[in-house]
């Protein structure tokens, strides 16, 4: 496979993970854009001995985090602007898939991320810690973190994380 064909080959991916990362269509799209984009003018500094993914996945990480840095405010969404991962057949599924999407989006990016990562995307906690530029033991506390948290919010257990703003 050629290295376009590579690239190509992954968009799927991305585009869910952007989705996942932003809630918002439009938004995931755009990173995704910007993705390709970038990946492209630094294609020379791929490796080629790694795998393609998690390189894409960092310039996407990378993209991600510098956008919620420019742009500090909250933006909420309808419940049909969510991704939509799978389409389920009877209602309880549609209800319990929009409780999901819900919960994903309460946690905190940190911890959304690795957790998207390493359960949708199947990296290994290597992989993760590469495309996140943090260490392997980051991952695996901010794994177990995020786990623990999305249990407790899908079981009506979790107190909301208030940011605290200064004026």
């Amino acid at each position: 496979m050629n290295s376009r064909d590579a690239i190509i080959a992954e968009i799927p991916r991305l585009r869910r993970y952007a989705r996942a990362l932003t809630g918002r269509v439009d938004a995931a799209d755009d990173l995704v854009q910007e993705t390709l984009q970038r990946a492209l003018e630094k294609w020379r500094l791929w490796q080629r001995s790694r795998d393609l993914r998690p390189w894409l996945f960092s310039i996407m990480h990378n993209l991600h985090v510098d956008g919620r840095r420019r742009d500090s405010r909250i933006d909420f969404c309808a419940d049909e602007d969510l991704p939509v991962a799978v389409q389920r057949d009877s209602q309880q599924d549609t209800l319990e898939l929009r409780d999901l999407e819900r919960a994903l989006a309460l946690l905190p990016p940190e911890q959304r991320e690795v957790l998207l990562l390493v359960g949708l995307e199947e990296l290994s906690y290597a992989e993760v810690a590469r495309a996140l530029d943090i260490p392997q033991g980051t991952v695996m506390s901010r794994l177990s973190r995020a786990r623990l948290r999305l249990k407790a919010i899908l079981a009506g257990e979790a107190a909301p994380i208030l940011k605290v703003v200064s004026t």
